[in-house]
């Protein structure tokens, strides 16, 4: 609402749109991260991991860091990278994309 009593002049600058392109990458992207969020929960359950001090051990990195991976819903750059290095060092292939 701030926004709404600023002059012209000083209103801050309109967040750019992505483009098609872009959204379908990141809607692609958001497959992907789901299927290998699936496989490695899958895969963590049945090796009896379930405390974050586990996770983060099992996928070689903080505690915090890893289960932000496995339950963060919003798209981000590079998750499914981390997510595909994540599956490999746990020994699972990655979902058919």
């Amino acid at each position: 609402m701030r926004a709404m009593s600023l002059p012209p002049d000083q209103m801050p600058p309109a967040k750019p749109k992505i483009s098609p392109k872009e959204c379908r990458r990141r809607d692609a992207d958001r497959l992907v991260m789901i299927r290998l969020k699936m496989a490695i929960g899958r895969e963590l359950d049945e090796r009896g991991i379930t405390t974050p001090a586990e996770i983060g051990a099992a996928l070689g990195m903080p505690a915090a860091e890893a289960t932000g991976l496995l339950t963060r819903k919003q798209w981000r750059e590079g998750a499914v990278e981390q997510l595909e290095a994540a599956a490999a060092r746990l020994g699972i292939q990655a979902p058919n994309q």
